[in-house]
């Protein structure tokens, strides 16, 4: 199977790029420097500068574009429409590393993580440009995607356990209580479902065991 990782040397990319290369799938990161992944191969340019032929004869290409300050939090929704219009059509999938802010707390869909009270105020605004950039996505339905959203403790320097839980729009608790993933394990589930396939044109997320 061909993947390529899109700003694969972030903290996400480079922890999918790992799990995906050891589980003998073929690994392309597309970086704008120097790769520092494991990829067995590598593009070295801008997500923006992206043409059609760049991400042709992928069966699936994973979108780990991550934007922190207020200048840039736009390009959340830039960037994935950038990619669903350079997939549009084919049947190459578009798995996205999401958010937890968009996360449901109810069973209407009707109040997020990021609108309750705990929620850190400094986390607002990333929170909303992802849960943007989310709802124009679900309005596409020339593009193959899946968006997987992890807990909302996400652990950059979590250790590995091999073992987390699926869920889908709400918000979902382990049986601690807890709300957490490392970002290998949230990997794992990655690869798991560009194996898998198996929730095409759905958000999903996931949660430490």
């Amino acid at each position: 199977m061909k993947i390529a990782v899109v700003c694969a040397n972030g903290k996400a990319g480079r922890r999918i790029v790992q799990e995906a290369v050891e589980r003998g799938l073929d690994v392309t990161a597309i970086v704008r420097g120097e790769n520092r992944t494991a990829a067995q191969h590598a593009l070295c340019k801008d997500l923006f500068d992206l043409a059609r032929e760049d991400l042709a004869g992928y069966d699936a290409v994973v979108d780990a574009f991550g934007a922190w300050t207020a200048e840039t939090l736009p390009q959340h929704s830039a960037s994935l429409k950038k990619l669903c219009d350079l997939l549009s059509g084919t049947p190459t999938r578009l798995l996205v590393v999401g958010g937890a802010g968009s996360l449901y707390l109810d069973a209407a869909h009707t109040t997020c993580l990021a609108d309750g009270p705990d929620f850190p105020a400094a986390f607002k605004p990333l929170a909303a440009a992802m849960g943007a950039a989310l709802s124009e996505l679900r309005l596409r339905k020339d593009v193959r995607w899946t968006y997987i959203s992890p807990a909302a403790d996400f652990q950059a320097e979590g250790a590995r356990t091999g073992k987390y839980l699926l869920g889908g729009e709400e918000l979902r608790l382990n049986e601690r209580g807890e709300s957490a993933i490392s970002y290998v394990d949230y990997a794992i589930a990655m690869v798991d479902e560009i194996v898998s396939g198996a929730h095409v044109g759905q958000r999903i997320s996931v949660v430490q065991a």
